[in-house]
């Protein structure tokens, strides 16, 4: 009796070997993406600019005012600029990609070997060193400004921005695979980064606000994220908000990471074709 070679039974990768090729496919994307952020040198200034210039421009203001918190005006400003950088920066870098689609990169990098996630990842590591770069400028500049922070907490403040700045690109680049055009793209994230950014409390603490609005804006996971930056800045780990602030962190990358790879792996990336 002889035996069918189709009935041959195929040996499952081992998951250690999977990672190995989810690693290794995650760092070939991620070298192409910076190779080409690299590239575009005025994509690059005007990207460090704006913020530095918000900081610089608006921070001043701030410095004799009575902000209702501990600490100096820097303190409590800084951080929340830095939140505003991983908003506004990681959610808008879907528009890259969404391009890619439409031009049909994305449907040729879908026939090689390279898995989705892979494809995802590697984006948004990218994202992560572009909007930490930006983020360790914005500090220097706040030191020099007179922000007074631990190196500590800078280096604390710094992981909390690149969890959330990974988190929100990862998202933006799932969503870039549904939405079909970029002014469609830009409506959905204008309207959703507007009142986000607002009820954080990122530009002034939200102890200032009325109390229905400060009931509002506990709703929204970014406040506890810039409440958990500022406290660090100022020295204080060990506190209630920090705590608060590393779970909600961690929580809501987890489920925009989650999102994301289900956006990404549904989609067939046939941008071009719908135009």
């Amino acid at each position: 009796m002889t035996t069918s070679t189709a009935a041959v039974a195929t040996t499952p990768t081992p998951p250690l070997d999977r990672l190995r090729h989810l690693a290794a496919d995650t760092g070939l994307i991620f070298g192409r993406c910076l190779r080409a952020t690299l590239r575009s040198k005025t994509s690059m200034f005007f990207g460090m600019l704006q913020p530095l210039l918000f900081l610089s421009l608006f921070g001043p203001l701030l410095t004799r005012l009575d902000l209702g918190v501990d600490g100096s005006s820097w303190q409590t400003f800084v951080p929340g600029v830095l939140v505003q950088l991983a908003l506004l920066g990681g959610s808008y870098v879907g528009l890259g990609l969404l391009v890619e689609r439409n031009t049909g990169v994305v449907d040729r990098m879908r026939v090689t070997p390279v898995s989705p996630t892979a494809m995802l990842l590697g984006r948004a590591l990218r994202d992560v060193v572009q909007l930490a770069a930006q983020s360790v400028l914005l500090i220097l500049l706040g030191l020099a400004l007179g922000l007074r922070a631990p190196l500590w907490g800078i280096v604390v403040g710094l992981a909390f921005i690149a969890v959330l700045s990974g988190a929100l690109a990862a998202l933006s680049h799932g969503l870039a695979m549904r939405i079909a055009t970029p002014p469609e793209f830009a409506a959905v994230a204008n309207t959703a980064v507007m009142p986000l950014m607002l009820l954080s409390g990122l530009l002034l603490p939200m102890s200032l606000a009325p109390d229905w609005l400060e009931g509002v804006s506990r709703a929204v996971p970014f406040r506890y994220t810039v409440d958990a930056v500022r406290d660090v800045f100022r020295g204080e780990l060990a506190t209630v908000t920090v705590a608060a602030g590393a779970v909600v962190t961690v929580v809501l990358a987890a489920l925009c990471l989650l999102a994301a790879a289900r956006l990404f792996g549904r989609t067939s990336g046939g941008g071009a074709k719908r135009r």
